[in-house]
């Protein structure tokens, strides 16, 4: 038996008047997807529980069938066992994004302009990653580079840090005054903070980049703190050899986390430009070398709804369809038995540009339990109008699992 997972991250949205009133999901041509709902069980799961921050990691624990509740330490300790960090039991770990703020005298007074930097390339904001490390790391900070605008910060500090921090992406175009960091031991990281501003504006990098018109990449943003994580084996707790085919760090951190194999594919960015295809054949070599279970998590429709690109996540969702679902499944035909769970972690709707809690679509397709869904299309309104729902998310993987 094979199983695919099509984590399709941010795919969910609201009616849009972007889109006339629509969602991505209603106005994406799918074919792949809708006929697999026409087949199978469609309806909706809460991902998210009550009381927790919508964010891809607690989300994807869900999906994967790890408790949040039980499982969760932080977001940023999960990217650090990605970059390769040996984390120690008193490491607090912060995602350190590279953003664009605008140029006000006072740091409070900036706004955030791109939570990315303009897509900076992970070449590009390496040498500003070892930049800040050679200027402001010691023994207390250190900070590591990572992928594109995802890094990491390592503060050896003994205690989680009871503050508040802020994602970057939650608060595009607005100024920063009331996100900055808040809380008692807060006040070192928002130093960092407003030093790493005065070192990057002027950096060759940045102003290469200012030249080519190209937004700089002029400040850390340090958010996601967490602590060492422990998740129990995947394969000894579902009884499933597992691969992940991600272009993040936070869901490579997750698989290796759970004893799963990550697979890097060249040319995957996170972005509607991924290397769709390289995905695919990942995905097919996975499942050719033994793997039962494959979980592909494409970041490109979360990404275009944090922008406002009602278009781009169309067209993700689209390409998702076309050059890793189809093909995958295609494959998949060759064996007597497989099922597909087709889901996105949380919603990323275009008017707000940033998560929600609320419950999300699924489908799950099984070659030997096909059915008449009733379901033509598979989107928001039509996996809600089925009254199928999951209310604990993380129960999903052992359900889905069952087929």
């Amino acid at each position: 038996m094979k199983y695919l997972v099509m984590l399709c991250d941010g795919m969910a949205d609201e009616p849009s008047e972007m889109l006339g009133g629509a969602t991505p999901m209603e106005k994406a041509n799918k074919p792949c997807m809708d006929a697999l709902a026409a087949k199978g069980e469609v309806g909706m799961v809460k991902t998210v529980a009550e009381g927790l921050k919508p964010g891809s990691d607690v989300a994807n624990l869900s999906v994967l069938g790890y408790e949040p509740a039980v499982y969760y330490s932080g977001r940023s300790p999960l990217e650090a066992v990605s970059i390769g960090i040996d984390l120690k039991e008193t490491d607090v770990t912060f995602r350190c994004n590279l953003v664009t703020l605008s140029d006000e005298p006072n740091y409070e007074d900036k706004t955030m302009v791109d939570y990315c930097a303009g897509d900076i390339s992970t070449q590009e904001a390496r040498i500003l990653i070892e930049y800040i490390q050679e200027k402001l790391g010691d023994g207390e900070f250190s900070f590591y580079s990572g992928v594109q605008y995802r890094h990491c910060l390592v503060w050896n500090h003994g205690n989680p840090h009871p503050g508040e921090l802020t994602p970057p992406h939650d608060i595009s175009n607005r100024v920063i005054t009331e996100y900055i960091p808040k809380g008692k031991d807060t006040a070192k990281l928002y130093e960092l903070m407003k030093k790493s501003y005065e070192l990057l504006k002027d950096h060759p990098v940045n102003k290469a980049r200012e030249k080519r018109g190209e937004r700089p990449a002029n400040s850390i943003w340090l958010w996601g703190e967490g602590t060492k994580p422990a998740l129990d084996s995947f394969e000894q707790k579902f009884g499933k050899k597992g691969s992940m085919i991600s272009a993040v760090d936070l869901l490579k951190g997750i698989a290796i986390c759970a004893g799963m194999e990550s697979i890097d594919v060249d040319g995957a960015t996170g972005y509607v430009d991924t290397n769709f295809d390289g995905k695919c054949a990942a995905a097919i070599e996975a499942f050719k070398n033994g793997s039962d279970f494959v979980y592909i998590h494409v970041e490109a429709p979360d990404e275009c709804g944090h922008r406002g690109e009602a278009e781009n996540k169309i067209k993700a969702i689209e390409l998702i369809d076309e050059h890793i679902l189809k093909p995958v499944t295609d494959f998949l035909r060759e064996y007597d038995d497989f099922a597909v769970l087709v889901c996105p972690d949380h919603p990323t709707p275009l008017n707000i540009r940033t998560h929600t809690s609320n419950p999300v679509p699924y489908l799950i397709y099984s070659s030997k339990a096909e059915i008449e869904s009733g379901v033509k299309t598979f989107n928001e309104k039509t996996a809600a109008a089925t009254g199928n729902y999951i209310e604990k998310g993380f129960t999903m993987m052992e359900y889905f699992l069952s087929k």
